[in-house]
């Protein structure tokens, strides 16, 4: 569970299930050496891998790289199932900042054998959000700034328009699968610029009208000692 402002309190988000969308801004599927997904492609990531601001991201010992990806998240407001695209904003509850930590390695060697990415997108720290929850009501998501920052230097940059899958559209598609429940996130796809986290990096990630949100980056050998 992590615990982040929301209109005049705070939001407990403990969603059952973290949707997240692979491929869906066309310069990231090109440094991925990947076609444009005809339909969209997602994954699940275990609510475990939830942390807020103020938590470390925990590089483990079985991956020699992995890499950030600053994404715009959606909050699921209440039980969905099989809804329409020209509905689905009924059943979003906010908008909020989520970064897919990824054991990129193991991902790669995942990809080479046809086996499930689920080791590299699952750890533990590998899902921080933040620093708020922002109602839908208050936000226009179609065209916002999108960035992040390792150690004071850009590395990612775009906009929400330039995805391939507007939210909508991946709120519709998802639904046709699988039921969501409150609480639970769908992160949209990372823009172009994905690199490798190392111990002591500082991320900032900002989306705009959401805000900026600040993580630091642990090997977990530092944890341990």
């Amino acid at each position: 569970m992590v615990r982040l402002p929301f209109r005049d309190g705070f939001y407990e988000l403990r969603p059952s299930k973290i949707v997240a969308l692979a491929k869906n801004y066309a310069e990231h599927a090109k440094e991925m050496e990947s076609d444009v997904p005809e339909k969209p492609i997602f994954f699940l990531k275990p609510p475990s891998s939830l942390i807020g601001p103020g938590d470390p991201i925990i590089l483990p010992r079985m991956s020699k790289r992995v890499d950030h990806e600053v994404e715009l998240a959606v909050i699921i407001g209440k039980h969905a199932k099989r809804v329409p695209a020209e509905k689905a904003m009924d059943y979003v509850l906010g908008y909020t900042i989520l970064l897919d930590i990824t054991a990129r390695d193991l991902q790669w060697e995942a990809k080479k054998n046809g086996l499930p990415w689920t080791v590299a997108k699952g750890f533990d720290t590998f899902a921080p959000v933040g620093p708020r929850v922002v109602d839908r009501r208050e936000l226009k998501i179609d065209d916002l700034e999108i960035g992040l920052k390792v150690n004071g230097e850009v590395k990612q940059l775009a906009r929400t328009s330039e995805m391939i899958f507007k939210v909508l559209e991946i709120i519709e598609y998802v639904l046709s699968i699988m039921t969501l429940e409150p609480g639970d996130i769908i992160a949209t796809g990372t823009p172009a610029g994905v690199g490798p986290l190392r111990h002591g990096d500082h991320i900032e990630a900002w989306i705009e009208g959401i805000g900026k949100v600040e993580f630091d980056v642990l090997s977990e050998g530092s944890i341990l000692c």
